[in-house]
């Protein structure tokens, strides 16, 4: 099951991807939303390879997702992998310039079951691929204004 979404985001690029590749941040924001991520690959350095444990809730049950950084191509791209217990996802993250301080961010999630039960879940979405696409967006757009209110404190700061 595929769903996308896409957001102009009133910051330049650079803000931009300085913000999505942030794992810093990703990792504080998780936590906050009630989400453990737990570093796994030790690396010194962030870039592809790194990777993360990711305990959440679903659906009342514990859930278990490990995630790796698969690839990036700095100002323009982050790929993200997950495999579950029962399914596979691929995130990515795409940004393009539009205008001086205009950033366009296309965020794309594939999810792919690995058994029976998972294949009949992603069935169930299906369903309610209306819906669910309305929340994916909310959430795409809420991280947007996220950044911008972000890049806004930032020159209000440099400008006062």
């Amino acid at each position: 099951m595929r769903l996308s979404a896409k957001e102009v985001v009133e910051a330049p690029i650079d803000f931009v991807w300085g913000q999505l590749s942030d794992f810093t941040l990703w990792e504080r924001t998780a936590l906050r939303r009630g989400v453990e991520m737990q570093r796994l690959d030790g690396a010194p350095t962030e870039g592809p390879g790194m990777a993360w444990l990711i305990r959440f809730g679903f659906q009342g049950k514990p859930r278990e997702v490990d995630m790796r950084l698969a690839g990036a191509e700095p100002g323009q791209r982050l790929l993200f992998e997950a495999v579950g217990h029962s399914m596979k996802a691929d995130l990515t993250l795409d940004l393009h310039e539009v205008a001086l301080r205009r950033t366009r961010v296309t965020v794309v999630s594939e999810v792919r079951p690995l058994s029976m039960t998972a294949r009949v879940f992603i069935q169930s979405l299906r369903l309610a691929r209306g819906k669910l696409q309305e929340k994916y967006d909310r959430r795409i757009a809420g991280f947007a204004a996220d950044i911008e209110d972000r890049w806004k404190a930032r020159r209000s700061d440099t400008q006062g």
